[in-house]
């Protein structure tokens, strides 16, 4: 049944419930008035004035009650006001559920949680905190209709908050003397709530009000506020779940490189953007020496450390825009777009070097072979530019390892075997 119908009901139930005992005395009255009128003198004026008592109790009860029944229709009316207005706020969570499926970052999640938050509570202020990869502090990605007592810090650290050291909402309110965060800026009531699903804290929301009564007011939203941060905690979780599954998909996990695949796919991309741009696309194939010995020798413990720090020593001396990938097992590949079979070389001698001085630091003997090509310089297409680039790594094994070999050059292209032996 809608509101307004039950209300309507409610209200003529509280009408009729009191209809008939008016009624019966008012007909009592007019019938002592009647008997009156047929009677003598005595009778007249015993008959009239039982009649205007029975007539002035009617009128003295009826405005009771009548009071009684507005004040009930009052606190009827106020009941179906919160309740419409709680069918409102189930609504505006259930739609806002629904919004933050489709979330894919952060950014998407705390629009969500804006236009909501704006919507149901109108005129608190807001920020949402994330925590970042290394989860040592949160983060600031939204924050909306601040307040001027109201400044959300860039960062918090979990230490300082008592919501997130506590795991429960947190109430703080600098007028009425309650204890604050560390990290509270400003003069403004706040209540923080963390957001936790699975077992972990994902993040924190924080609304914000500058009232007299504002503790009071915070208090009344408490229980919105903590059914906001469920929601968001569940997209939260969600997106952390598919940046993880999309990470391992991509990357290897010993050493963080991209994977193979990723490789194949990128190496496709850059060849075909320098063949409309006109320039060369360099491939480098990195093999580990004598890496099963040091394995044997070692413990693969040792191996996998020295795997970390080639990957990390490769991706320090290559440039943001150069990919490289762990090709399989101890072999290692970069794609170097926009560099020529020389300007490829070069950086390999770097890397040589580089990866050579890991040798002090793990106390073995570590080095690595290389193998270059490029397109179009030595290859036509990323189908044939990697195992040319292989062969060369297989020459470079032949001479002696932790050395540098190119492969030859196409027909026109100074065909010549350019060959740079390092250390």
């Amino acid at each position: 049944m809608a509101l307004g119908a039950r209300l309507e009901q409610v209200q003529r139930q509280g009408i009729h419930g009191w209809t008939l005992p008016f009624v019966g005395m008012q007909l009592a009255g007019c019938v002592g008035l009647g008997f009156a009128a047929f009677q003598s003198d005595g009778f007249v004026l015993l008959a009239t004035a039982f009649a205007l008592l029975l007539m002035l109790t009617t009128l003295a009860l009826s405005t009771t009650l009548a009071r009684k029944s507005l004040d009930e229709l009052e606190q009827r009316t106020a009941m179906v006001t919160d309740a419409r207005e709680a069918h409102e706020q189930v609504e505006e969570l259930f739609a806002m559920t629904d919004m933050l499926q489709a979330a894919e970052d952060h950014v998407d999640a705390g629009a969500v949680l804006m236009a909501t938050a704006m919507r149901l509570l109108p005129n608190y202020g807001g920020a949402l905190y994330v925590f970042n990869n290394s989860r040592d502090r949160l983060d600031l990605a939204k924050s909306w209709n601040c307040p001027d007592g109201f400044n959300p810090g860039e960062t918090l650290l979990p230490g300082n908050c008592w919501a997130l050291k506590r795991g429960k909402p947190h109430i703080n309110d600098p007028a009425t003397g309650t204890l604050c965060c560390m990290h509270h800026i400003g003069e403004a009531a706040t209540i923080e709530v963390p957001m936790m699903a699975r077992g972990q804290v994902h993040g924190l929301i924080t609304l914000a009000l500058q009232a007299d009564d504002a503790m009071e007011q915070l208090k009344t939203v408490r229980r919105l506020a903590r059914a906001m941060a469920d929601s968001m905690s569940l997209a939260l979780s969600n997106i952390a779940l598919r940046e993880k599954l999309r990470t391992q998909s991509l990357r290897d996990p010993l050493t963080g490189l991209y994977n193979r695949r990723y490789m194949e796919d990128a190496l496709e991309r850059y060849v075909s953007l320098a063949e409309r741009t006109g320039t060369s696309t360099s491939v480098i194939m990195i093999d580990l020496d004598n890496f099963k010995r040091l394995n044997d020798e070692h413990g693969h413990a040792k191996g996998d450390a020295v795997l970390r720090d080639v990957a990390a020593q490769l991706v320090g001396g290559l440039r943001p825009s150069d990919v490289i990938s762990r090709y399989g097992g101890e072999e290692l590949m970069v794609i170097l777009p926009g560099c020529s079979l020389e300007g490829a070389e070069i950086k390999a001698e770097g890397l040589r070097a580089r990866i050579e001085g890991l040798s002090d630091a793990h106390g073995t003997p570590i080095s690595a072979s290389f193998g270059i090509a490029s397109v179009p310089e030595t290859s036509t297409s990323p189908a044939d530019v990697v195992p040319m680039a292989d062969a060369a790594l297989y020459l470079a094994k032949q001479a002696g390892k932790n050395c540098i070999r190119m492969s030859e050059r196409r027909a026109g292209r100074d065909d010549q075997l350019r060959l740079a032996v390092g250390g």
